[in-house]
């Protein structure tokens, strides 16, 4: 009956296959998840080694973009304070040169 059946089922399913739940000693399989405890306790440790290296690095670029940002602030600044000197200039030479102009006409009336 067993060979007909064989015959008739070539793969038999889960219940014919070995559970492995009996095959391995207790010992050995805490040791295993004792194992599995300190691999994930070690990763714990080193994503948060990464976390506070990352925050630094953060902290670091960040003084860095401002440093380089208060830099270009300044040098705004002294561009536009010399473009003001020289408008205010300008102003002035074309103020006095309009004024010769219209001395040299009124004398020729």
């Amino acid at each position: 009956m067993e060979e007909k059946m064989a015959k008739e089922n070539p793969n038999p399913g889960p219940a014919t296959a070995p559970s492995k739940i009996m095959t391995k000693p207790l010992p050995a399989i805490l040791d295993e998840i004792e194992d599995s405890i300190r691999a994930a306790d070690a990763a714990a440790k080193d994503a948060r080694s990464a976390a506070e290296e990352a925050r630094r690095a953060g902290e670091k670029a960040a003084s860095e973009a401002a440093r380089v940002a208060a830099e270009a602030i300044g040098k705004v600044e002294q561009v536009a304070n010399e473009a003001l000197r020289l408008s205010r200039l300008l102003e002035s030479t074309l103020m006095q040169a309009a004024t010769g102009i219209e001395k040299r006409l009124a004398e020729k009336k």
